[in-house]
């Protein structure tokens, strides 16, 4: 190899050296940042996980409280039956008419009478309450419809008849009322039938 080839040579592997340096420079971030863009970079950061922090503590501020106030929502919906079956007994000991006028079975009534009212007042504090619904509009938040009544004495969707109360804790509906809605009574119009047509056609006119 000549001297000439040498050194063409070596300007061809130079020219490729800073080739890819320039390339190097290009393609790398860039790795030298100013302190106040780390600053920057570092508060974005910590406001970012300051937030999530604040995030997650309501969320869990949140399901404590709804823990606290409706941990026990299951049980008093299954307590309710309790409630329903006390009012049967006593409603069937006072619609017989054999034991109605018994002394010692209205006695019994009374006591029984007695606990529904402690159970009614242990409902009332822990934010259990019955649902109004006999002559209000029907809602479907509150009652669920079982049967429609004729009744035009009364607007169309008015309680009229209520099957099983329904009750709220608190802001959350416990059980639905069972009712009963009224709804105009449907006019009877006198219709023809076909046949009837027929056979007024085939009488011989005079």
């Amino acid at each position: 190899m000549t001297k000439s080839e040498k050194k063409d040579q070596e300007k061809i592997v130079s020219k490729d050296a800073i080739s890819s340096k320039e390339k190097e420079k290009k393609t790398d971030p860039i790795k030298d940042e100013t302190p106040e863009k780390k600053f920057e970079v570092t508060q974005e950061k910590l406001l970012r996980t300051m937030a999530e922090m604040e995030n997650q503590r309501r969320r869990f501020e949140k399901e404590k409280q709804e823990a606290f106030e409706f941990g026990g929502f299951n049980f008093a919906r299954e307590s309710l039956a309790l409630l329903d079956n006390i009012d049967r007994a006593i409603a069937s000991f006072k619609n017989d008419e054999k034991i109605a006028n018994n002394k010692d079975l209205i006695k019994i009534i009374e006591g029984i009478e007695i606990v529904k009212n402690d159970l009614i007042s242990i409902f009332k504090k822990n934010g259990i309450e019955l649902i109004d619904c006999i002559n209000k509009k029907f809602d479907p938040n509150f009652h669920q419809a079982m049967l429609e009544i004729e009744d035009d004495s009364k607007e169309a969707g008015t309680v009229v008849q209520e099957m099983q109360k329904g009750y709220m804790m608190k802001d959350r509906l416990l059980r639905p009322a069972l009712v009963g809605v009224t709804k105009k009574k449907e006019e009877k119009v006198n219709k023809i039938s076909e046949e009837d047509k027929k056979r007024v056609e085939k009488v011989p006119k005079k």
